[in-house]
Formats: structure tokens, sequence, C-alpha cells
């Protein structure tokens, strides 16, 4: 039986799930709910995912949720190619960057795109410019590990640059609105300031079957 998941479009959580299974060749049936209508809260859903949260992925009779357990599952149920590093160093590296990430910037990027996105805030706010300042400071790290190898950690795409590169993706198509415009000074263009960071983004698009993984509203 193949592999379902259950995604929402433009949601960095469930991207990074469709990046794994593309990158794994693994074959899949996508399900993309509305969150607009509330698909993800249907009585299916929570019984699947009592919380009514996406991605949810269901392997024959096993259901896993949350994106990061998804793919810690993937990983040890389809072992090859590794996504968790092929050590156990390259593996603890690859998740300390990812709680890095989690504890460290994605708060960060979540203030700043239900800013922009909710278009009610105020983009000039102490809490955003502090936010847009902590996410500035980070992207420079992550670019000082890129500027020495193609990948966030060890030689090959892995784990942690499917955890980063969705949010990074939405915070850019958040600062691309004109009315983030000011606060996007500050970031972008993204190759321009961090050419690291840029080409790594074109990488990782380059990838086969990104294109299946890409946000369809995105395109509208």
């Amino acid at each position: 039986m193949a592999i379902e998941v259950y995604w929402g479009s433009g949601s960095p959580y469930a991207w990074r799930v469709l990046l794994a299974l593309e990158f794994k060749r693994l074959p899949y049936t996508a399900h993309l709910l509305e969150f607009s209508r509330q698909e993800h809260k249907s009585p299916q859903m929570l019984q699947m995912n009592p919380r009514g949260r996406l991605p949810v992925l269901r392997d024959g009779d096993y259901v896993c949720f949350e994106s990061l357990a998804i793919l810690y599952y993937l990983d040890q149920r389809y072992p090859d190619p590794p996504i968790f590093g092929g050590g156990a160093e390259e593996a603890g590296t690859i998740m300390r960057v990812i709680c890095e990430y989690q504890a460290y910037i994605e708060p960060y990027l979540t203030t700043i795109t239900r800013g922009v996105f909710g278009g009610r805030a105020d983009l000039r706010s102490d809490e955003i410019t502090q936010a847009m300042h902590a996410v500035a400071s980070e992207a420079r790290t992550i670019e000082g590990r890129l500027s020495k190898s193609d990948w966030v950690v060890g030689e090959r795409f892995s784990a942690v640059d499917m955890v980063i590169f969705p949010g990074i993706q939405l915070l850019k198509r958040a600062l691309e609105r004109p009315s983030a415009a000011e606060l996007a000074s500050r970031f972008m263009p993204v190759e321009v300031n961090y050419p690291a960071l840029g080409r790594w983004l074109a990488r990782i698009e380059a990838l086969p079957g990104y294109e299946r993984t890409y946000p369809p509203h995105w395109r509208r």
C-alpha cells in the first residue's frame, strides 16, 4: 500500500515531508486539504490526528503526525538514502541544528510572516523589527555554514535542509509583499545579502521532484 500524506498548500511543515518523500523516491498519494474549508479538522482527519493539524502521514496501518516525527519515521522505515546522517556524530549535529532553528529562528519567522500575511500588524513595530533583526542574525550563521559546504550539515541534502528551506521560502514570499518593502530591505534580495544561502535555495529547487512539492496556490 502506498504512503498517503495529508497536507496543506503553503504549510512549511507539510513541505518538509514532501521534500523527504521526493528525495527518498518513495511512491505516495498526496491529499491536498483546504485550510479555508477546515478540511484538516474533519472527523476523518481528527481520527488520525486529534490535534487537527497537518501534515499527517499514513503508511499502511501506521499513522504519524508532527513533521519532524514524520521525517524521523521515514528515515527509520526507509533508510536509503539517509536524511539524518551517516553516523551518530552527523545525526547529532543535524538534530542540534534543527533544534537551534526551532528555538532561535522559527518563532521570529512566524512573527514576521503572520504580521505580513495577516495585514493588520504594524510592520514597523518593535516586535517585528526585533524579529527581523534576529532572523537576519541567524541567517548569517547559516550563511557561514553554507559558505563552506553545499548543505547545512554534511555533504548531502538532509533533514535539516528540509526543515529550514520551507521557512526561508515562506519568509521570502512574505517580504515580497509591497507592504513589507521597508522590512524586506534588511534581508532581500537574498542572493545579494546572503549569496551562499541564495545558492543553497537554488540547489534545492533543482532537485528531482521539487516541482511536485511546491505550494500550488503560490503559482496563482
